[in-house]
């Protein structure tokens, strides 16, 4: 089987080959700058030498833009794509073209900067396939964050990630019975370590669950 032909099959099941390295090209300016398929943004004071990065994963129907506004004032290097559809492709119970569209832009971004450490997080739509791409790449992400997910595609798992789950007591759009209170128990018979956060409220990121989220990963 050829390289491309094998890539085709990993990406199908949610598999990223793209791998943090010594960067061969210059590091991109402080600021929020059009990249790949979608937005990163690198803060001002983003430390010399090894950074966190954070992917970012907007809800069904959202916006990189949108995105990033739940990392605001976090020191840490942020990318946020965009699904090439409506949402993510995970909605249809399989992986497909955004895998292989993240894992291009992966590629190229760890050509610019050295990741010591990478987490994968997202909201509603994007919770979910945060979920399901963090847990197949468990060796690349060392946290998986979760705010309000629907389901978890199933699939080959590696690693074992740091999770993190929060969601509305009242959300209206992924009533939280069927979806977090199945979610949470089911990866932590099988082992994973879930920081779980139920909240008043619907669908949506308070900040403080955000900052619980976020304060180890980008202080």
């Amino acid at each position: 089987m050829s390289t491309t032909a094998q890539l085709g099959t990993g990406w199908r099941l949610g598999e990223l080959a793209a791998k943090p390295g010594q960067p061969s090209r210059e590091r991109l300016a402080a600021g929020t700058h059009a990249f790949a398929d979608g937005l990163v943004h690198v803060p001002a004071d983003l430390p010399e030498g090894p950074v966190a990065l954070v992917v970012l994963l907007h809800g069904a129907g959202s916006t990189p833009e949108r995105a990033l506004k739940l990392m605001q004032d976090r020191n840490a290097l942020v990318y946020a794509p965009k699904s090439r559809a409506r949402t993510w492709d995970a909605i249809h119970g399989n992986f497909g073209p955004d895998v292989e569209a993240l894992d291009r832009s992966l590629r190229e971004l760890f050509e610019h900067f050295d990741v010591k450490t990478a987490a994968i997080a997202g909201f509603s739509d994007g919770a979910s396939y945060a979920l399901s791409l963090g847990l197949v790449n468990g060796t690349l992400f060392e946290h998986v964050v979760a705010f309000s997910p629907g389901f978890v595609v199933p699939g080959a798992r590696a690693g074992k990630p740091n999770v993190f789950v929060s969601h509305g007591r009242h959300d209206g759009v992924l009533p939280i019975e069927a979806t977090s209170r199945m979610i949470v128990p089911a990866l932590r018979i099988v082992g994973y370590r879930v920081d779980y956060r139920e909240f008043t409220g619907g669908h949506e990121v308070p900040s403080t669950v955000a900052d619980s989220a976020f304060r180890r990963i980008a202080p």
